[in-house]
């Protein structure tokens, strides 16, 4: 199936669903902008059963801060949450996760980032967390993942930090291969940034198994299962590298990078980073955030909001040849 025939086809389904009512409006370009700080990034999508609606957890970077040096802004950086009520479609910000880490990290302030959530089998929740101890101008300071639970999923306690391969560990993403069989992709930074993982029955003790993949660096991964096969997607920084495997171990690289072409919409004419994923079926979302400001030309930009400010967008997947595709110029109806 060529290019010009998933446009096609994503057109037929979106008028499909027009006409028997299943999703009357598009998605809207940006999906998603933080009213407090307007930085948005690294989303995870999940049900909420105690309110029976979707929420969107996400790092809150500080983009419209102003005296911020260096990277300070990065940090100090809540989770934010927003919902949607209409299967994914249209977003509103809610608050920011009530998150305490107890025991693990006494410093303060703290810096969050790039949670997964998950709910199990059993309806219990846990959030992965990445927990930065301060916050800093440079990149150069340890990080670490820890697990937490909640019971409505906005308190957020019981931490518990997860030894892994290092002290320079981040963005954990948790994907259940079987019964009492979790598996954990996070990036270990020490290591070239290459993406590593680790076992766990219970998602409570955790087993490190070394590296996941590493022919590439690469940040935030999403795996999940569509079409027969597992999918790794990894935030490259030139769009998002994709991994394809029958185990869930051995991972083969998929020539070409999804997201890398910019897009023509409202806050999508640069390069799509750090993939959320949500398979229902047949079909196939893929969220992601966008730095909109960084485009090529940057001079008509007056000050630095513009440039730290990031934007949350959704695309729908399809697979071609083997391959995973999306086209992010067409309308994507979500229906979660």
């Amino acid at each position: 199936m060529k290019f010009h025939s998933i446009r096609f086809l994503a057109y037929c389904m979106a008028f499909s669903f027009y006409c028997t009512g299943f999703a009357k409006s598009a998605a809207p370009q940006p999906l998603y902008r933080d009213p407090i700080y307007d930085g948005a990034a690294d989303p995870v999508v999940i049900w909420n059963p105690h309110k029976e609606v979707w929420w969107m957890y996400y790092t809150n970077r500080r983009a419209n801060v102003k005296g911020l040096s260096g990277v300070a802004w990065v940090h100090g950086s809540p989770i934010g949450i927003a919902e949607s009520s209409d299967g994914g479609t249209n977003w509103q910000y809610l608050q920011t996760a009530d998150i305490d880490v107890g025991s693990v990290n006494t410093d303060s302030p703290l810096t969050y980032w790039a949670p997964d959530v998950i709910t199990t089998p059993e309806g219990k929740h846990f959030m992965f967390l990445t927990l930065v101890p301060g916050i800093f101008e440079n990149w150069n300071h340890p990080r670490s993942i820890v697990r937490l639970e909640s019971d409505d999923m906005l308190h957020w306690k019981n931490a518990q930090k997860i030894p892994l391969a290092s002290e320079r560990v981040i963005d954990a993403a948790v994907f259940q291969l079987g019964p009492k069989k979790w598996r954990m992709w996070y990036n270990d930074e020490t290591d070239g940034k290459a993406i590593y993982y680790a076992d766990s029955e219970d998602l409570v003790d955790w087993v490190d198994r070394g590296k996941a993949v590493g022919d590439q660096a690469g940040e935030g991964p999403k795996v999940f299962r569509w079409k027969g096969h597992y999918w790794m997607v990894v935030d490259v920084w030139d769009g998002l590298g994709v991994y394809r495997s029958e185990n869930a171990t051995d991972w083969e690289r998929i020539p070409g990078n999804l997201l890398k072409e910019p897009g023509i919409g409202m806050d999508d004419r640069v390069k799509g980073g750090h993939p959320e994923v949500v398979v229902k079926g047949d079909r196939c979302w893929l969220f992601y955030f966008v730095h909109p400001g960084r485009i090529e030309d940057q001079s008509h930009l007056s000050n630095d909001t513009q440039l730290r400010r990031s934007s949350i967008q959704v695309v729908e997947l399809f697979l071609s040849d083997g391959r995973l595709v999306c086209d992010r110029d067409s309308p994507t109806y979500v229906d979660l």
